[in-house]
């Protein structure tokens, strides 16, 4: 075991806190009279207490006494994934716990955020592990949670230094959070407005299609052939068909017939219902590539859409209620044909306005990638700089 910093103890849980196992729910629990509201596993996430979905139970008032929740007690979960911790801030007065969870009330040695963080490292690091009992469900016991060791520092001061460093950091974490939120909702906000404009059909500026790909067995696919687009070649929207394709023998005519270029659309017609209709617009390609018999193959007048557009209106909400609507059900699968491909509603939007909303599009996914890179960034930074703080290394 590495030795402590200066000023800093390695103390057992149950010499720093007062633990307690909640109330068991059974029959008459369920069923008696005085029922009070009660948290559960299920309630307790990382630092975050669910209100939405509490339950009740009834409590007698000596279990009242016994299982009420304090401002500052801390909530871990004893089953599923042990350890997970929120803290208890007086959210609401009258409530309680179940036996779900280990209720731990500071005895004034340690700051309860010191261990709420500490908890999140401990997890994520397996310090658990060996105080676990694994049975179809794994277990943190409360005599053996009550021996782990928590390093920390002796004074109170340091406790709430450190606390104060990763509070910051989460508040940060929060603030980059909202913002992707923020712009989440700006985008569906921009679709919306999509969906309100006055459509015709996708007919209406189709120039060619929908055509149906190339079926081949088996034994046609060769490591030395034809890069073939798949049904898993693509989840809808942008995609790169430019590596990562099986390939197969092909003679010259069907390369030719079903060889894919810029601007094609491709739309799955063979697929469960929740993704049949998938589309993509075919992007840079870098050798002939074809596309297989469970999609088809439409190309757009170019003075009437735009690939891209054409990409991220049939993967809204529009198109999509449209092609399972229309899909034929089989077995584990939903089939359209070109008809229902032809008759989809598409805006009347001329080009220039597409152009438009997919410029405003871009924008906000610009945005939002910037955003969610340096909440990628922060959160690498916070894991070492929380490992360093609770280790005593910081």
């Amino acid at each position: 075991m590495r030795e402590l910093p200066s000023g800093w103890a390695r103390t057992r849980v149950g010499d720093l806190f007062d633990m307690q196992i909640g109330k068991k729910l059974n029959k008459e629990a369920s069923a008696g009279l005085e029922q009070y509201e009660y948290v559960t596993n299920k309630n307790v996430q990382w630092n975050l207490i669910r209100f939405g979905e509490l339950n009740r139970m009834s409590f007698s008032a000596a279990e009242r006494n016994r299982f009420r929740l304090l401002s500052g007690d801390l909530l871990v979960t004893e089953g599923g994934e042990v350890g997970r911790t929120a803290i208890w801030e007086g959210q609401q007065s009258d409530c309680y716990f179940q036996m779900s969870l280990h209720r731990l009330r500071t005895r004034g040695a340690i700051e309860p955020r010191y261990m709420l963080h500490y908890m999140s490292y401990a997890a994520r690091h397996g310090l658990f592990v060996d105080g676990v009992s694994q049975t179809s469900i794994a277990h943190l016991p409360q005599d053996k949670f009550a021996e782990h060791l928590v390093p920390h520092p002796v004074e109170l001061t340091e406790q709430r230094r450190i606390v104060g460093i990763i509070d910051a950091a989460s508040a940060q974490e929060r603030a980059i959070e909202k913002s992707i939120a923020k712009l989440d909702k700006l985008r569906a906000g921009l679709m919306e407005e999509l969906d309100s404009v006055e459509c015709g059909t996708f007919e209406d500026v189709l120039s060619y299609g929908p055509q149906n790909g190339i079926y081949k067995p088996a034994s046609s696919y060769d490591p030395e052939g034809t890069p073939i687009v798949r049904i898993d070649s693509f989840k809808g929207g942008p995609s790169d068909f430019t590596r990562n394709l099986l390939r197969l023998s092909l003679g010259a005519s069907e390369a030719e017939r079903y060889g894919l270029v810029t601007g094609d659309i491709l739309i799955n017609r063979v697929n469960s219902l929740e993704l049949v209709g998938k589309s993509t617009a075919v992007g840079d390609l870098v050798e002939r590539t074809v596309f297989e018999s469970n999609m088809m193959r439409c190309k757009v007048l170019p003075g009437r859409a735009v690939p891209a557009f054409v990409e991220t209106w049939l993967g809204g909400r529009a198109a999509k209620a449209h092609f399972r609507a229309r899909a034929k059900s089989a077995i584990s699968q939903a089939s359209i044909n070109g008809s229902d491909i032809r008759s989809c509603p598409f805006p009347q939007m001329d080009v220039p306005g597409q152009l438009r909303f997919l410029g405003q599009l871009a924008a906000v996914r610009g945005r939002q990638q910037l955003e969610t890179a340096e909440l990628a960034k922060l959160r690498d930074l916070k894991r070492g700089l929380v490992d360093d703080l609770l280790s005593g290394e910081a």
